[in-house]
């Protein structure tokens, strides 16, 4: 079951594409978290997905908000996957445990052993502001997501 709005984000552990370690915890107090996670690199609508992520990233940095993307592929694959598309946020490898990231989220689609597309906001002092679930395949609208980064600041 996909956490709650409302809920403790639950932290995490994770390096990101650059082999450095990314922890949620290292943003509280600091700068809400977009977390976006998505099933595999190098596939069609995750790609697509991450793209206009990527045309759209310098807007939430703008806002202060900071953009992790978490996937179960490695951080060698992240880095390939980064470099060849032009991404500039951090991708994050929940490889090993594998997927216990996205299983704690309740996004961990078990039966194919990568995450489903869950995307949350988390705000500063670390609690879930947004949350949404989608499976493989069905893209998501982000017009939802800069809605509630806007709404962090009403």
């Amino acid at each position: 079951m996909t956490i709650d709005v409302g809920a403790k984000a639950p932290d995490f552990r994770l390096k990101d594409q650059n082999n450095q370690i990314v922890r949620l915890a290292d943003f509280a107090g600091q700068r809400p978290v977009l977390l976006v996670f998505y099933p595999l690199a190098f596939t069609g609508v995750c790609s697509g997905e991450l793209r206009e992520l990527q045309d759209t990233f310098a807007d939430y940095a703008e806002q202060g908000v900071a953009v992790l993307t978490v996937s179960v592929d490695s951080v060698y694959s992240h880095k390939v996957f980064a470099m060849q598309e032009g991404y500039e946020f951090p991708m994050l490898a929940d490889f090993w445990p594998h997927g216990d990231v996205a299983r704690r989220y309740g996004v961990l689609n078990a039966d194919a052993g990568f995450a489903d597309r869950g995307t949350f906001l988390v705000d500063r002092d670390g609690i879930v502001k947004f949350a949404e679930h989608a499976g493989p395949g069905e893209s998501r609208d982000q017009e939802r997501w800069r809605k509630a980064v806007a709404a962090l600041a009403d």
